[in-house]
């Protein structure tokens, strides 16, 4: 489908996967570590693109061998790419088993330019052992994709790919968390699979019109259940305090400790962490929708409270990059950046953006097909009584 020269639409998807890219490429060398340890490495906090925490990046415990940092993007980004890809294979809504049959066949058998590894690889090679669960369940299990999430550690995995979800369905948020919670069934269970839904939702309200930082809080407030929902709505109240993110980073760590599983020690991951759970969150989402209304929805700040925080830090930028892109468009996300991150990545950081919102025409169109042969079904029963 040819899109138009100067498309809203298209601008805003770019927006939200830019936005994404840049968060991950920045967030990747804070990862793992406190604000006060990314302070004392930096001489300050994160402005921009910094090198590897750890020179020696080869031999660094417990992310080696992984290049994060100087603008490389990260498992992140390769998986929200991936997911374009089978969107614009498949052109419709996605579930679990089209993760079966389209997302792990691209993890197992296309090689790419893997930044982290400097050098052309499987994307197997790269991704967490969270997200071989797919590969190891999936290709190898045979597992029913519905559920073959269930048994894998309780993360942000399945969330933090999960953007392009939003966009395709833009301004429909209710349809965008049915089809991520659907989608990540063969990924994720409990509070893990909950927040894929609730990031979703809350990209596709950032994808519509007139959109602001207060209707995405709102919509995912409404959406999200149990730990989740609780965590959120802690971490805004936290958030709305905060006048600038650099004097309010342990509040939002203060607001979200009570729900996350993780403990105080990122590197040390408590006895009972990411179990399944009614009552707990994971910590990604809630801080990124924090930062996102401490820095009143602007994508440079939003981002790098994001990566200042630390601890998941690639994640949590993600996230906040995504929702900040897509309020603002394109134009939010600081062109420096782009320019940065597309170079060190050897990766076009907005190519996704155009790719995405073609295929989600497609299944727009679709959806009026099927939503006009319903009509005239029910028409055919006599109209309304």
């Amino acid at each position: 489908m040819t899109l138009p020269l100067h498309d809203p639409f298209a601008d805003k998807a770019t927006g939200a996967l830019a936005g994404a890219a840049v968060g991950d490429a920045l967030g990747g060398a804070a990862e793992g570590n406190t604000p006060e340890a990314i302070q004392a490495r930096y001489g300050g906090f994160i402005e921009g693109i910094v090198p590897p925490f750890n020179a020696d990046w080869r031999n660094a415990r417990p992310i080696a061998p992984y290049h994060k940092g100087d603008g490389h993007i990260t498992d992140d980004t390769l998986m929200t790419a991936a997911l374009v890809d089978v969107y614009d294979t498949v052109r419709d809504h996605l579930d679990a088993h089209a993760i079966a049959a389209h997302l792990v066949p691209l993890l197992i058998g296309d090689k790419r330019w893997i930044p982290e590894l400097e050098a052309e690889a499987l994307l197997l090679h790269r991704i967490f052992l969270a997200e071989k669960w797919l590969v190891a369940r999936l290709h190898y299990g045979h597992v029913d994709p519905r559920e073959a999430g269930v048994g894998n550690i309780v993360n942000c995995g399945a969330t933090m790919y999960a953007a392009p979800v939003g966009i395709v369905n833009a301004a429909d948020p209710d349809a965008a968390y049915a089809e991520a919670i659907d989608i990540a069934g063969a990924h994720q269970s409990s509070y893990g699979r909950e927040a894929a839904g609730v990031f979703a939702a809350a990209v596709a309200e950032a994808m519509r019109p007139g959109a602001d930082v207060d209707s995405v809080l709102a919509c995912a407030l409404r959406l999200a259940k149990d730990g989740t929902r609780d965590a959120v709505e802690a971490v805004a109240e936290a958030a709305a305090r905060v006048t600038d993110w650099r004097g309010g980073l342990a509040e939002l760590r203060r607001a979200v400790a009570p729900f996350d599983t993780v403990g105080p020690d990122y590197r040390a991951p408590a006895l009972d962490a990411r179990i399944p759970s009614r009552t707990k969150s994971i910590e990604e989402l809630p801080v990124a929708l924090g930062m996102l209304v401490a820095a009143r929805g602007d994508h440079r700040e939003a981002v790098l409270g994001a990566v200042n925080y630390g601890r998941d830090s690639d994640s949590i930028a993600v996230m906040a990059g995504a929702l900040a892109g897509a309020l603002g468009g394109t134009a939010a996300v600081p062109a420096d950046w782009i320019a940065d991150v597309s170079e060190a990545s050897r990766i076009d950081v907005t190519a996704t953006g155009p790719l995405i919102a073609a295929a989600a025409r497609t299944v727009w169109a679709a959806d009026e097909a099927r939503a006009a042969r319903t009509a005239k079904a029910r028409n055919d029963y006599g109209g309304r009584p």
